[in-house]
C-alpha cells in the first residue's frame, strides 16, 4: 500500500542509493551489444564549487537524455568528472595557510602541492554529494579528475604532439596580468564593470620646438596616467588636418628624458577627445597591435607585482602602478602638464578570483598557433558535422572563430600539469614526454650530459578541459570506450563559454581524433530571478538547488547568503531582503518538482526567469500524481474512492471482494470492452506520447513538460478518474469495470515512463507497484522501454463523443461559478432543441453527465415550450438552460453583483489611468507594464461576465419569480 502522504525527502534518498548500488547507471546498462552508443559528457564544475541553479537546469536536461536514451535500448553512457580549476584551488589552499600564519612561498613546490592533494580528499566530494541529491544518473565508477594519472596523460600528449608540429610556441606578448595571483589570464576569467575614474589631459611638447603653425604641444587623454613612463609613440588619423603637418615630428615624453615620434594610424578616431592617442605598446591591447604595425619598441614599466621597475625614473622606482599615479600627476601638474582632470565612467577589468584589476603585461608564455586548428572547427560547424540548438549561435561561433588569436596556455602557478618543457643554460627548451626524454635531447644537442630545468608554469585549465570528450574516454588509447562512445552526441552548455571551451573542443577533437567530439551542441539560457535580474552573491537572489529540494530555515538561509560578505552593509541588506522574501525559510519541494520546473522553463531563450512559486506548483503537480496513483492502485486492488479525481484513494468502497487477476499478468481487456471513455484517455495518451517525442527530437523539454502536465493533471486526474468512478463502484456491468481497470493500470504505467527522465524519483516509486498490474515485468523504470505513441492510436470517434460530453459539463460548471451556486446544490438542465446526435449522446451519457455537473435532474424542451429565466451554455450546437427560479433570489443576487461591478469599475478605471500615463509606460520595467496590461484584461473579461449574469438575474426578477 502507498503511504498516504507523498514524501520525497524519504523518497528519494532511499531510490537513488538502490540505482546506484544495483549499477544502473553503468555504461551500457541493459542494453545489448549490438546497441548504439549514446554519449554526454558532464561539462566538468570546479573542485573548489558548489552546484548552483545553473548547473541544476543543465543537469536536468542532461540527465534527462541520458533516462531517455537508456529506454530506447542505446547503450548510455553519461560522463562525469571535475575539473581542478588551478587558480581557484591554488587561491583556495593559499588562503588556509595565511589563516595558519604561513604563505605557500614558505614550501617547497612539491609539498605544497602534497597540501593541494589532501585538501582536494577531503573537500572535492562535495559537488558528488549534491550531484546525486538531484538524482544524476552519471556513471560513478567512471568519475574523472582532471589531475589524474590518465587525463594528464593525455594533457602531456597533446602538448608535446602539437609542439612537435609547431603549434605551440613561446613567445613574448601581451596578456592579461592578475598582479595579486602574478599569473596570466584568459579572458573568461577577467570581469569587466563600469566604475567611475578620471580622464587626464596631458601635454606632450614637440620636441623640436614649436611648429610653423604656432603649435607648441600636442594634448592626448588617458585614464591611467602612469603607463605613459612605457609610451614609444603618439598617434593621429592619417586624415586629420589639424595634424597631418606633425606626423613624422617627435614630442618629448615628459619625465622621461625620452623623446617618441608622432604617427598615423586608421585606429585612431578624430573625433574622440583632441584626436591625440598615446602609444603604451606593452601596456594596451589597442596600442599593442598599432606597435607591431609600426614597428615601435615595446616598453614594460611594471614589476609582476604591478609596480615601477626600472624603465621608470629612478626616483619612482618600486612605487605601486595607483601610488606611482598619484605622484606622476603631481608633478606633471608642477610642470603645467596636465591641461584638465574629468571624471569619467570607464569598463574596469578585475580578476574573477582576485577582485584585483588587470595590467596588461609583456610577458613570456607558451601559446597554441590556433589558426591552422581553426579552420577544420569552422567547416565541421559549415557542414552541419556539429549542430547549434537552437539555430543562431553557429553566428556568435563564427564570428569569434574567424577572428582567432593565439591562444596563451601557460599560467603562473603550482597546481595545474606542469609544462613539459626544460632549459639547459643557454636557455635552450626541449619538450619531452619527460625528463629523462628531454636529457637525451640535451645530450644529443650538446654531445654530453648537461642539467635542465623545467619550466615553472602550468597550463590553462581550458588546455585540459579541450581534450575532455576523448581524454575521458581513454585516449591517447584506442580503448573500447573511445570506440563505441565517441563522438558523444549532444554537449549541454551556456553561451559564455563557446569560445573558450566548445570551441576547443572541437578543433582539438579534430585534431587528434579525426573526428568532431559532439554532433549537437545544446546551449541553455542564463537563469534569471523573478525580475529578470541575474542571480549574483551580491544581490542575495542566488538560490541554492538543494535548499530547493531539502528545505532551509530562514536563520540558516541568512547564514548562508551572507557568509563571506566583507561589506557590513551588503550584508545586512541581503539579510533584510531574505527575510522579506522567505520570512519562514525554503519549503522542501524535493528534487522531481524542482526538475519538472527547470525542464518546463527550458525555452531556448537567451534568458530564462526562475520563480520559486512554479517550484512549489509543481511540488502540487507531485501530490496529484501521487493521489491519481493510490485512486488507481486501490482500483485496482478491488477498491475505489469517492473523493474528488486524483485527490486520494477514499474509504474503500467494495468493487468486488479481490482483484479481478492476478497483477503479476495484468488485467486483460478485449477492445470491445472498452467504454468511450476508456478509448478516449487512450487516444489522447497518443497524442500526449507524439507531442512528447517531437518535443524531445527538438530539445523543446518546455513543450515534453507542458504535453506531460496538461494530460496527467488535466484529461488523466480530472477527468478520466472522475469519469470511472461510478463504472469502479458498479457491480452492473463487471465487464465495464474490467475494461477501465485495465486502462487505468496501462495508461498509469506509460505515463510514468513518459515522465520519468523528468522525474526520475515518484515514477519510479509508484512504477515499482503500478506496473505487475499492467502486465509489465521489471526492477527499474530505469529500464523500462520507451513508451510508443503508435501503441495508442487516435480515436476521432471517441474524442468527439469525450469532447461533447466535457463541453456540456464545463458549461454547466460556468454558469455554476457565474451565478455562485454551491458545488452541493443540484441543478436542473434543460436541452433546448437537440439533434439526434445530441440526443444519441444524452442517451449513453446521461448518467455521466448528471455524474460530472452535479444534476438533479435533465428534461429536453418540447417543440414550441417556451425556455423560463436561465443561464445558457453550449455544447457544440446544443443549448443548455439552467433555470434560475428557486436558485437564487433576485434581489440579494442583483445587490451583490452589482457591488462587484462597481469594484471591477474602480479597478479598471485605475489600470486605465496607469497606462495612460506616459511616464510609467516608458519608465516602468517591460515585465511590469506588460503585468499591468494584462491586469487590465482580465478586469474587463471580469465585468463583461458579471454583465451577463446580471442581464439573467434581473429577467429572473422581471419574471415574478
Amino acid at each position: 500500500m502507498m503511504e498516504k502522504v507523498y514524501s520525497p525527502v524519504e523518497i528519494e534518498p532511499r531510490l537513488y542509493r538502490r540505482w546506484e548500488a544495483a549499477g544502473y547507471f553503468a555504461a551500457g546498462a541493459g542494453a545489448g551489444p549490438e546497441a548504439r552508443g549514446y554519449c554526454i559528457v558532464i561539462p566538468p564544475p570546479n573542485v573548489t564549487g558548489t552546484l548552483h541553479l545553473g548547473h541544476a537546469f543543465q543537469h536536468t536536461i542532461m540527465d534527462a537524455l541520458t533516462r531517455a536514451h537508456r529506454m530506447r535500448g542505446d547503450a548510455t553512457l553519461w560522463q562525469p568528472g571535475i575539473d581542478h580549476a588551478g587558480i581557484a584551488t591554488q587561491m583556495v589552499v593559499e588562503r588556509a595557510l595565511n589563516a595558519e600564519g604561513a604563505a605557500r612561498t614558505d614550501l617547497s613546490r612539491e609539498a605544497f602541492l602534497q597540501r593541494v592533494w589532501a585538501w582536494k580528499e577531503q573537500s572535492g566530494g562535495t559537488i558528488g554529494r549534491q550531484m546525486r541529491r538531484l538524482g544524476v544518473s552519471v556513471d560513478w565508477t567512471r568519475e574523472r579528475f582532471t589531475m589524474d594519472a590518465g587525463l594528464s596523460h593525455a594533457v602531456l600528449e597533446a602538448f608535446v604532439r602539437l609542439h612537435e608540429e609547431g603549434l605551440i610556441y613561446r613567445g613574448q606578448r601581451l596578456v592579461n596580468w592578475d598582479p595579486s595571483l602574478r599569473t596570466a589570464l584568459s579572458d573568461l576569467e577577467v570581469l569587466s564593470s563600469e566604475e567611475d575614474g578620471h580622464l587626464w589631459h596631458l601635454r606632450y611638447p614637440l620636441a623640436d620646438g614649436p611648429a610653423p603653425d604656432g603649435t607648441t604641444h600636442l594634448v592626448v587623454a588617458t585614464t591611467r596616467p602612469e603607463t605613459m613612463l612605457g609610451d614609444t609613440a603618439v598617434a593621429v588619423h592619417p586624415g586629420d588636418e589639424r595634424y597631418r603637418h606633425l606626423v613624422g615630428r617627435r614630442v618629448q615624453l615628459p619625465l622621461t628624458g625620452r623623446q617618441i615620434p608622432i604617427i598615423a594610424d586608421d585606429y585612431v578616431d578624430a573625433s574622440f577627445g583632441t584626436g591625440c592617442v598615446k602609444i603604451t605598446p606593452a601596456h594596451d591591447f589597442n596600442d599593442y597591435a598599432i606597435g607591431m604595425r609600426h614597428g615601435l619598441p615595446l616598453i614594460n614599466i611594471f614589476t609582476p607585482d604591478a609596480r615601477l621597475n626600472e624603465q621608470a625614473p629612478a626616483h619612482l622606482v618600486g612605487l605601486d602602478r595607483f601610488e606611482a599615479r598619484t605622484r606622476i600627476e603631481a608633478e606633471l601638474g608642477a610642470a603645467g602638464l596636465i591641461e584638465r582632470i574629468e571624471p569619467h565612467k570607464l569598463m574596469i577589468p578585475r580578476g574573477d578570483r582576485s577582485g584585483v584589476v588587470i595590467e596588461p603585461y609583456l610577458t613570456d608564455q607558451w601559446y597554441v598557433r590556433i589558426a591552422p586548428l581553426a579552420q577544420p572547427a569552422i567547416a565541421a560547424v559549415q557542414d552541419a558535422r556539429v549542430r547549434f540548438v537552437p539555430e543562431g549561435w553557429d553566428k556568435t561561433y563564427f564570428q569569434w572563430m574567424n577572428n582567432i588569436q593565439d591562444w596563451c596556455i601557460s599560467r603562473q602557478l603550482w597546481w595545474g600539469h606542469r609544462i613539459p618543457a626544460w632549459y639547459d643554460e643557454s636557455g635552450q627548451v626541449y619538450v619531452a614526454r619527460s625528463e629523462a626524454e628531454a636529457l637525451a635531447q640535451a645530450r644529443a644537442r650538446h654531445g654530453r650530459d648537461v642539467p635542465l630545468r623545467q619550466d615553472e608554469d602550468v597550463l590553462d585549465t581550458w588546455f585540459s578541459s579541450a581534450l575532455w570528450p576523448f581524454s575521458t574516454l581513454g585516449w591517447p588509447e584506442r580503448t573500447a570506450e573511445l570506440s563505441r562512445f565517441y563522438p558523444t552526441d549532444v554537449l549541454v552548455t551556456g553561451f559564455d563559454i563557446i569560445f573558450f571551451w566548445v570551441a576547443r573542443m572541437l578543433m582539438f577533437g579534430l585534431k587528434f581524433t579525426g573526428e568532431v567530439p559532439f554532433r549537437q551542441i545544446y546551449i541553455t539560457g542564463l537563469i534569471r530571478d523573478e525580475h529578470g535580474q541575474k542571480m549574483s552573491k551580491s544581490k542575495g537572489n542566488i538560490l541554492d538547488p538543494l535548499d530547493i529540494v531539502d528545505g532551509i530555515e530562514l536563520p540558516a538561509l541568512i547564514a548562508k547568503r551572507t557568509a563571506g560578505l566583507m561589506q557590513p552593509h551588503l550584508a545586512a541588506a541581503i539579510e533584510k531582503a531574505t527575510r522579506k522574501q522567505f520570512p519562514n525559510g525554503i519549503a522542501a519541494h524535493g528534487t522531481d518538482a524542482l526538475r519538472f520546473t527547470l525542464a518546463s522553463i527550458a525555452t531556448q531563450s537567451r534568458d530564462i526567469s526562475f520563480e520559486l512559486g512554479r517550484v512549489a506548483g509543481n511540488r502540487n503537480f507531485c501530490n496529484k500524481l501521487w493521489n491519481a496513483a493510490r485512486f488507481v492502485l486501490g482500483a485496482l486492488q478491488g477498491r475505489s474512492g469517492s473523493e474528488g479525481a486524483g485527490e486520494g484513494e477514499g474509504e474503500a468502497s467494495q468493487a468486488g471482494a479481490a482483484a479481478d487477476s492476478d497483477p503479476a499478468d495484468g488485467i486483460p481487456a478485449g477492445d470491445a470492452a472498452l467504454s468511450a471513455a476508456d478509448r478516449w484517455i487512450r487516444s489522447r495518451l497518443g497524442v500526449a506520447l507524439a507531442a512528447v517525442d517531437e518535443a524531445w527530437r527538438e530539445y523543446r523539454f518546455d513543450f515534453a513538460a507542458g504535453a506531460l502536465y496538461e494530460f496527467t493533471w488535466h484529461e488523466f486526474c480530472d477527468w478520466y478518474l472522475e469519469i470511472v468512478k461510478p463504472v469502479l463502484n458498479s457491480d452492473a456491468d463487471p465487464g465495464a469495470r474490467q475494461a477501465a481497470r485495465a486502462t487505468l493500470a496501462t495508461v498509469l504505467e506509460t505515463l510514468l515512463r513518459a515522465l520519468h527522465p523528468l522525474m526520475p524519483f515518484i515514477t519510479e516509486e509508484i512504477w515499482l507497484r503500478i506496473a505487475p498490474w499492467a502486465g509489465v515485468r521489471g526492477d527499474t523504470i530505469m529500464l523500462a522501454p520507451w513508451p510508443q505513441a503508435a501503441q495508442f492510436p487516435r480515436d476521432p470517434g471517441a474524442e468527439a463523443e469525450l469532447g461533447w460530453l466535457m463541453q456540456a459539463v464545463l458549461g454547466i460548471r460556468q454558469i455554476r461559478g457565474e451565478m455562485d451556486i454551491a458545488p452541493s446544490r443540484r441543478l436542473p438542465l434543460l436541452l433546448q432543441q437537440p439533434d439526434a446526435q445530441d440526443l444519441a449522446l444524452l442517451g449513453r451519457h446521461q448518467g455521466l453527465l448528471t455524474h460530472l455537473a452535479g444534476l438533479g435532474s435533465v428534461r429536453v424542451l418540447a417543440g414550441g415550450e417556451a425556455a423560463p429565466p436561465a443561464a445558457a451554455a453550449l455544447a457544440g450546437q446544443l443549448t443548455l438552460l439552467v433555470p434560475m427560479a428557486g436558485l437564487i433570489e433576485p434581489a440579494s443576487e442583483l445587490s451583490r453583483l452589482e457591488k462587484r461591478l462597481h469594484k471591477l469599475a474602480q479597478e479598471i478605471a485605475r489600470a486605465r489611468g496607469k497606462l495612460a500615463n506616459d511616464e510609467f509606460v516608458q519608465h516602468a520595467p517591460p515585465e511590469v507594464v506588460t503585468q499591468e496590461r494584462e491586469r487590465l484584461a482580465e478586469f474587463e473579461r471580469a465585468r463583461a461576465r458579471l454583465e451577463r449574469q446580471l442581464e439573467q438575474v434581473r429577467k429572473l426578477g422581471g419574471s415574478g419569480a
